[in-house]
């Protein structure tokens, strides 16, 4: 079994991008490779898959560093991301399983490791987001099989001195490690991560695929001057669950009530995604429509990506309604063709009643 891939500085920071906000819904960070994230990978492919909550105890939020967030139980997050010419410069893999490799990892860790890798960089890559700097450390195992050395104890940018960071598995101390390693071509810079990991057998990805779900009620797309999280954090103070309310028509409308208040929120003009299967329901009978009743902590936990990942992260973004099932929200990174984060989130059983407003 052989792992090896190259990347320059961007495909370092896109794969923190990505990472980001999903190490948020799994938290972990104290060493524990079972931490709810299992990575899948093969010559077009990286496959991320993961469940909300599974890493650690809900701790109020991402305020710490491992903490997972708050609500995010029962979520599964499914990302793909093209491997050649998309998240690596170039890779190589071999197993005896069609050239399969299928591993657990602690996602904050392999974040950490490669904020840090980023900011040793000048990459800008400190910070759960991508975007803020400041000093950086990494936490439990991770802390202590990594190491770092520089020396003239400065950042370098790829545009002033070639860099190349190797991402690859490969044994420390006995122990299966997705390993870190930047150099600078004038050798003036080491940086080294190894992330414990636990390799499983290729079938065993069977266990780690996206829930099935039924064909989706109502499909929208959102572009991302449209934003949906800073709305969701003002309802889910006023109420631990949202109605969420979508027509076919290009309109979708968040509700919250209580004994006191009643608050709706409209969004007109969005874009009706249309298959095969939502265009004969449309010509056969009235503008389909949806009604969801999701768990505000939930909702806000799958749309961390909003402030985690940078805008030019993303291309845009759709919200699936599937009546008493799931609701869906698929972010389309950018460019479109470089691959895909998915949020199933669950929801409550409401009767018909409730449906109406």
């Amino acid at each position: 079994m052989r792992f090896k891939s190259k990347l320059a500085t961007e495909h370092v920071q896109l794969l923190h991008n990505v990472i980001v906000p999903i190490s948020r819904l799994t938290g972990g960070g104290g060493g524990s490779i079972g931490s709810g994230t299992t990575i899948y990978l093969d010559p077009e492919n990286l496959r991320i898959s993961s469940r909300g909550g599974a890493g650690s105890r809900v701790d109020g939020g991402s305020s710490q560093l491992g903490g997972a967030e708050q609500g995010a139980e029962g979520i599964a997050c499914f990302a793909e991301l093209i491997a050649m010419n998309g998240i690596f410069l170039e890779h190589k893999i071999e197993s005896i399983a069609n050239n399969v490799i299928v591993f657990d990892v602690d996602l904050v860790q392999l974040r950490t490791a490669l904020a840090a890798t980023l900011q040793s960089l000048g990459g800008g890559g400190g910070g759960d987001g991508g975007v803020r700097s400041g000093p950086l450390h990494n936490s439990g195992e991770d802390a202590r099989n990594s190491s770092f050395s520089s020396r003239n104890n400065t950042s370098y940018s790829s545009s002033s001195t070639p860099i190349l960071v190797v991402m690859k598995l490969a044994k420390r101390g006995g122990l299966p490690c997705l390993c870190l390693d930047a150099s600078c071509a004038n050798g003036t810079l080491d940086v080294h991560h190894a992330i414990p990991v636990r390799i499983l057998r290729a079938e065993e990805w069977q266990h780690h695929l996206p829930p099935l779900v039924n064909a989706p009620d109502v499909q929208l797309e959102f572009q991302l001057d449209r934003p949906l999280k800073a709305v969701i954090e003002r309802l889910k103070c006023i109420s631990p669950h949202i109605y969420v309310d979508g027509s076919m028509a290009g309109e979708l409308v968040l509700r919250v009530e209580n004994d006191a208040v009643s608050i709706r929120t409209f969004y007109d003009k969005l874009i009706p995604r249309i298959d095969d299967q939502s265009e004969q329901m449309q010509q056969s009978q009235e503008t389909p429509r949806c009604t969801l009743k999701v768990d505000s902590k939930k909702l806000l936990a799958s749309l961390q990506w909003q402030s985690a990942m940078s805008r030019g992260s993303v291309s845009s973004y759709i919200v699936c309604m599937i009546e008493n099932e799931m609701m869906v929200v698929h972010v389309v990174l950018n460019p479109e063709d470089l691959g895909f984060i998915t949020y199933y989130i669950p929801v409550h059983y409401i009767s018909h009643d409730d449906m109406v407003d």
